[in-house]
């Protein structure tokens, strides 16, 4: 099951139902089935907050996964901060806020498929991954 909560900010106009079937059909494709995700959307001070607490890191990102996964069942709460997401979106050329939102959704659950971004190569590989997935999305 996968939900979506707001915390201490406007939940984001984002179509559930087919954002749900998006996820669990690049879950399968990597051979993996959706158990419990939990997606909060929060600010930046939010993030910061929980970057901070859980991981010692002193600094803003888009998105923070915890990965709680057993086998091939996906598990996770994933902190989005949705001031960061438009930040970048306006950062990066040609990608508007939904594509990016998007991108962050799905940058979490390829993390609990288990690619990762940090070592050499890997930033790549994660982003060859996020722009297969954004095209498996249907069209609006």
């Amino acid at each position: 099951m996968i939900s979506y909560h707001a915390e201490g900010i406007e939940m984001p106009a984002l179509k559930k139902r087919e954002t749900t079937e998006w996820i669990k059909s690049v879950a399968a494709s990597y051979g993996k089935r959706i158990g419990e995700i939990t997606y909060i959307f929060c600010s930046d001070e939010k993030i910061l907050e929980v970057n901070r607490h859980y991981l010692q890191h002193d600094y803003y990102t888009d998105i923070i996964t915890f990965d709680y996964c057993e086998g091939n069942r996906l598990n996770g709460d994933l902190f989005i901060s949705l001031d960061t997401v438009r930040t970048n979106a306006e950062q990066f050329a040609g990608n508007d806020y939904e594509r990016e939102l998007h991108r962050v959704v799905i940058h979490g659950i390829l993390h609990l498929c288990g690619i990762n971004d940090k070592g050499p190569g890997e930033r790549e590989q994660m982003e060859a991954a996020e722009n297969k997935a954004l095209e498996m999305r249907a069209p609006k």
